[in-house]
């Protein structure tokens, strides 16, 4: 049972390695904050705060270099975004090309519903 909740417990530790730091606190807590909304793209369903992988490795590095050469959080996300778009993104933005992705479930939800109600109203009139 302790064995098992150990490894439970190993599992939710992030993946930054001690080396990974910057030595100014603040710094250190923008670069968690970024590598948190990022997408690690060999993972994709983790942030390359939690994942392992070199390439969230190489991006936690490329963040915390961004940091230090004194960008903002805006220009940073506009970096990563530049390169690899907005699937790099844990949330992306609510914007025009993405629109259709973002309202497409809601549409298909209401015209569900009506085929529904109609063919409740034709199985009635028989």
């Amino acid at each position: 049972m302790i064995t098992l909740a150990g490894a439970t417990v190993s599992n939710i530790s992030y993946a930054v390695e001690p080396e990974e730091f910057l030595k100014d606190p603040k710094q250190e807590l923008r670069a968690r904050d970024i590598s948190k909304n990022v997408r690690c793209l060999v993972c994709q369903n983790q942030s390359i705060d939690e994942s392992s992988a070199p390439l969230a490795k190489d991006l936690r590095m490329t963040i915390r270099n961004k940091i230090t050469e004194g960008l903002t959080d805006k220009e940073i996300y506009k970096f990563l975004t530049d390169r690899y778009g907005d699937f790099i993104l844990l949330n992306p933005p609510l914007k025009s090309s993405t629109m259709i992705l973002w309202t497409l479930p809601f549409v298909l939800f209401f015209i569900a519903l009506f085929v529904l109600y109609q063919h409740n109203k034709n199985s009635k009139l028989r």
